[in-house]
């Protein structure tokens, strides 16, 4: 088998200094930058670090895929009143999914990139291995755990043992031209943050405006479109309410309403999930006790798992969450080790 690595460069510091760490463990390496969309960086920067470490850079064209596996999905969730995690999506089916496909018809057996993560092979389990980053704070295991046993078993994770300012000594002493790049924020594809309008200029059709409802049903005032909105949300409804705040509650497409309550309706005990994906295990045997995330930027939280069919799981929470929203991805912990995780459909109360 050839042992070339493939490094998935961005042109920002994590993806540089990942290719750094592994050009200083001698190992040789080919560089892959994915054109994903219109607007979309063009590999440039990336190809200038490949050039100053002295190996080969490419880029490649995966509008297409990525159009098919991540912006059509986002688009359907967000219609269906959904609020998708598209970075979830993409590591699975375009970083670890079409990229690893074009590195080993390439010549890579491997693909490394600059998430902050580890991954590792258990030996008693027979398993590979998702876990949490050495660093707390930068913590992405979030955004692998959907990630297949194959997939993991040809992961190189460079940084998972160092911090972001460790990552940005390295690549400042070596003089890399990225090392004070800023950090990437929200959806690539949508930089601005305003998904409402991107899903207007994608799909070239308008929302229209409908109710919004209390909990019993009575008209609060009128939204402006059901893609402008996700649970939990305050900003920007443009109504007020007498007995306080007024926090999105619920997304109804049949009847294109906007459920409204108080912060206190938003929590719940329970979720269930769909398309669970395990990777410390290949079945839950009967109630565990793990921790969980709802969402990216959350501490885990006890709870008591069950699965309940091939790739359906229930969790009850020890205390209730708040805005566990349908779309989302559920991330199961066990301590440092990412159990799996799954697609969350709805609450429980």
């Amino acid at each position: 088998m050839n042992h070339r690595t493939a490094v998935a460069m961005s042109g920002g510091v994590d993806s540089s200094a990942a290719a750094l760490l592994l050009r200083r463990e001698g190992r040789e390496l080919l560089g892959l930058t994915l054109h994903l969309f219109h607007g979309g960086e063009e590999g440039a920067d990336a190809a200038a670090v490949a050039a100053q470490l002295g190996f080969p850079h490419r880029t490649l064209d995966m509008c297409r895929e990525f159009q098919s596996e991540v912006i059509d999905p986002f688009v359907a969730e967000y219609e269906g009143g959904r609020t998708p995690n598209p970075c979830v999506l993409c590591n699975r089916a375009v970083k670890f999914g079409a990229l690893l496909r074009k590195a080993e018809e390439l010549g890579c057996s491997r693909l490394a990139t600059g998430h902050y993560a580890r991954a590792d092979y258990d030996a008693g389990s027979g398993r590979w291995l998702l876990r949490k980053a050495a660093h707390r704070s930068k913590d992405q295991s979030y955004v692998l755990a959907m990630l297949t046993q194959e997939q993991l078993s040809r992961a190189v994770f460079p940084l998972g043992e160092l911090s972001k300012e460790e990552v940005r000594a390295i690549a400042a002493e070596a003089g890399l031209a990225s090392a004070q790049k800023g950090d990437s924020q929200d959806i690539c594809f949508i930089p601005d943050g305003d998904y409402g309008a991107f899903l207007r200029r994608y799909t070239g059709r308008d929302y229209p405006s409908g109710p919004y409802l209390d909990e019993a049903g009575t008209t609060l005032g009128r939204h402006t479109g059901l893609v402008d909105y996700t649970v939990g949300q305050r900003r920007g409804l443009g109504v007020s309410s007498n007995s306080g705040r007024l926090y999105v509650k619920e997304l109804r497409p049949a009847d294109n309403a906007v459920v409204l309550s108080d912060n206190a309706a938003l929590f719940a005990r329970g979720l269930e999930g769909s398309g669970l994906n395990l990777i410390a295990c290949a079945r839950l045997d009967g109630p565990v006790r793990l921790a969980a995330k709802v969402r990216y930027r959350m501490a885990e939280q006890p709870c008591t798992v069950e699965q309940t069919g091939e790739e359906t799981v229930r969790l009850t929470f020890d205390q209730p969450q708040r805005a566990i929203t349908p779309g989302q991805t559920v991330v199961l912990y066990d301590g440092d080790t990412v159990v799996g995780g799954a697609v969350i459909e709805r609450s429980m109360d």
